[in-house]
Formats: structure tokens, C-alpha cells, sequence
């Protein structure tokens, strides 16, 4: 994975939803699992969604905070 995909994943803003306005790595991980399991979107935004889902379920958000701009 390039780190510049993974810089643009953790700092990309939520375009919708209860969580609208937030970057991804701050959304609560109870959600990730939710929109897991309705599917997350189509595209580059699922595939954010997906990585910062993964990120959390292995416990690696405080590794990655720093690269919060």
C-alpha cells in the first residue's frame, strides 16, 4: 500500500451520514461495523471506509493519529 493512500484514507471527510464532517479515522468503530455490514459505497470512498475499518479492528488508529493533518 502506498503511504500516500493511507495518509488521503485517514484524512478524508465523511461526505454523509450521522457522522458528516468527521475524518475517517475518528469515526467510532461501531459504526465502521455497521456500515460493514449494510455494505460500505461503491468506489474510493468504500475503499477508505474498508482500510479505516481494518485499521481499527486490528487496533492500529493510535499508530496512524500522527498522520492526521
Amino acid at each position: 500500500m502506498e503511504q500516500q493512500t493511507l495518509i488521503e484514507a485517514v484524512n478524508q471527510i465523511m461526505p454523509f451520514g450521522k457522522y458528516r464532517g468527521r475524518k475517517l479515522l475518528t469515526l467510532p468503530e461501531p459504526y465502521l461495523v455497521w456500515l460493514k455490514q449494510q455494505g460500505f459505497p461503491k468506489g474510493r470512498l468504500g475503499e477508505q471506509l474498508a482500510l479505516i475499518y481494518e485499521i481499527k479492528l486490528n487496533g492500529l488508529e493510535g499508530m496512524l493519529k500522527p498522520l492526521l493533518t
